[in-house]
Formats: C-alpha cells, structure tokens, sequence
C-alpha cells in the first residue's frame, strides 16, 4: 500500500498548479490588485514658447539687477538729468579732444616750419640764437658782432620767431596749473623773445636799409625821452657831420681851391657808396611819412577796454609819436644850415 501524501502547508493551495519556476528566478505576485476609484484624470500643461521663457529670465534678472539701489534710479525725472548729463560730458569730451588735436597739430605746424632750411644752417642759426639768450647784458655787443660777420639772416628770425610760438602756446597750458612761478617765468621769457626778435630784425632791416633810413634810425635813437630840445640840437649836429656842405661855392669848386687866384688843386669826387645828400634824405624820408599816414588811415582804432584793445592803443600812440618825431627830423633837414 503506497505511502500516504505528505501535508502541505495551508499557502500550497495559493500557488499555480503548473510546475515550480526554475531555479535562481523569483516570481513576484501582487496579491492586491490597484484600484480603480483611486486614478484621477491627469491635466495637460499649456506649451510655453521659447520667448516667453527669454523674456522671463530677463525680468527675473531684471528684478535681481535693481535690488539695493537707490530711490532715485526709479525717479524717471532723476533719469532723464542723468541723460541730460551724460549728453552734456560726450559733449565735453569731444570738445577736449577736438582742442587737444588743434594744439598737436600747432607744435606740428611749428616744427615743420625749418624742413625747408637746410640742417646745417638751421643748427647754427639755434647756436646763435642760444648764444643771445645766455649774453645777458652784452647781447647789445653779440648782436652788433653778429651783424658785423653776416650771421643774422632771415632763418635766425625764424628759429627765434618759432622759440615764441612755442612759448606763447605753452603759458596757455600754463595758466591752468597753480604754480605763479611757472607762469612769471613763462611771463618773462615771452618778453625776452619778443624784444630779442625786434632787435634782431630791426639790426637786420638796418644793415639792408639805405643811407637814409639808417641816419633817421640813428637819429631816433639819440632821443631819450626827456627833452626835445637837446635831442635836436644832437640831431643837428650829426647831421652836419653827415651830410656834405652844401654852399654854392664848395658846390662849384672843391675845398681848398682858391677863388682870388683862381688856383688850387681839383679833385674828382671820392666814388664812396655811404655818402648822402641831404635832398636825398628830404625825399626818402618824405615818402616814408605819406606810406605812413595813408597806413594810418585805413586802421581803425579800437574803442573797447579789453586788454588787447588797450595793447594796440598803447601801439597806436607809440607809432604816432615816432610820426611826429620823424616830421621834426624831416623839418630841422629842410631848414638845416652851414
């Protein structure tokens, strides 16, 4: 009789009546199926578009960029004078740019100016022109030997000429920064310069000047501003020594000749470049006064008080003085007497 069938476990009646799963897998079984009530309809979001997103970013950014500032920035007022001044500061700039060009290409425009010279010449004339400035009191006596070896010429004028300029545009630089030193002594050699330049030319207008301009300057120069009187009287005198004695008989005859026994020794006239007739000085110094006056006439005398209306006042009362000096010179010529 065969065996009984051992017990099975109460749970053996759960499994399927299939045979057992192969070994090393794992059947899991949920004994408790979902249910249904518990599922809810599951709502669909609306599909936002690229540039929304950009556009909220930006405002998020925004919104994280004005935190902490001040009141005024969201005052539409306070903005629009930022604006304002923002406009006014561009404005500015382009105004300190545009200045700071014109003055490069000036000091440019001033360097270029002794290209044309040749170089050497051009270092010699800088040399001289060094030499005036450290003379001191015997630049009188360096510029008169200057004359005497030919050196003044027209370049010295011109480096001198362009040692102005510069110093002229420099004080205008100058005048910004506090220091008074700096601009007295930029005063000052300003000054120098211009009546070195002056007495440069006027020696070199001297040496190519004709008989008669150079006694009017000599003339002009022995007045010293003190009497008039005694500035005539010197003035006479040299021109006595000057001109050739014009009475009729040394006119015909020469001196020493004798007119009783009509005997003496004639000579032909020295053939001498520097001698001038006193008719020749009448008329030259005549013409001179006519270009003057008609020059005169045609400028117009400024009537303001500003400083460079008072500068050429001053100049035009200057130039009239010398008029009336030149016109008691040509009067003391035309009455002068042996």
């Amino acid at each position: 009789m065969a065996a009984p069938a051992a017990a099975l476990p109460a749970f053996a009646s759960l499994l399927p009546s299939s045979s057992s799963p192969p070994r090393g897998r794992i059947l899991f079984h949920c004994p408790f199926p979902p249910r249904r009530s518990s599922l809810r309809p599951v709502k669909l979001l609306p599909a936002i578009s690229a540039v929304e997103k950009a556009k909220g970013t930006a405002a998020e950014a925004e919104e994280v960029e004005l935190e902490g500032m001040p009141p005024e920035f969201y005052d539409e007022d306070w903005q629009a004078h930022q604006r304002e001044r923002t406009k006014e500061w561009h404005a500015y700039r382009k105004k300190e740019e545009a200045e700071e060009e014109r003055i490069t290409n000036e000091y440019r425009e001033i360097g270029m100016r002794l290209k044309a010279y040749p170089q050497e010449d051009v270092c010699k004339a800088r040399i001289l022109v060094s030499s005036f400035i450290r003379a001191g009191e015997d630049i009188e006596e360096e510029i008169e030997k200057a004359a005497e070896r030919g050196e003044l010429t027209e370049l010295v004028l011109m480096v001198i000429w362009n040692r102005l300029d510069v110093a002229r545009r420099d004080i205008i630089i100058v005048e910004s920064a506090e220091n008074a030193f700096k601009r007295q002594d930029e005063r000052d050699a300003i000054r120098s310069l211009d009546l070195l330049y002056r007495r440069v030319e006027m020696e070199i207008l001297r040496s190519e000047a004709t008989p008669a301009m150079r006694l009017l300057n000599d003339l002009l120069n022995l007045h010293d501003g003190s009497d008039d009187d005694k500035w005539l009287k010197k003035c006479k005198k040299h021109m006595l020594e000057v001109f050739p004695r014009e009475d009729p008989f040394t006119m015909v005859f020469p001196a020493g000749f004798n007119m009783e026994k009509h005997q003496g020794q004639i000579k032909l006239p020295p053939q001498d470049d520097d001698v001038l007739l006193r008719v020749d000085f009448i008329r030259e110094v005549d013409e001179l006064l006519k270009e003057v006056k008609v020059e005169q006439e045609n400028n117009k005398i400024p009537t303001s008080n500003d400083p460079e209306a008072v500068a050429t006042k001053l100049k035009y009362q200057e130039k009239m003085q010398t008029v009336r000096q030149v016109e008691s010179l040509l009067e003391l010529a035309g009455s002068l007497k042996w």
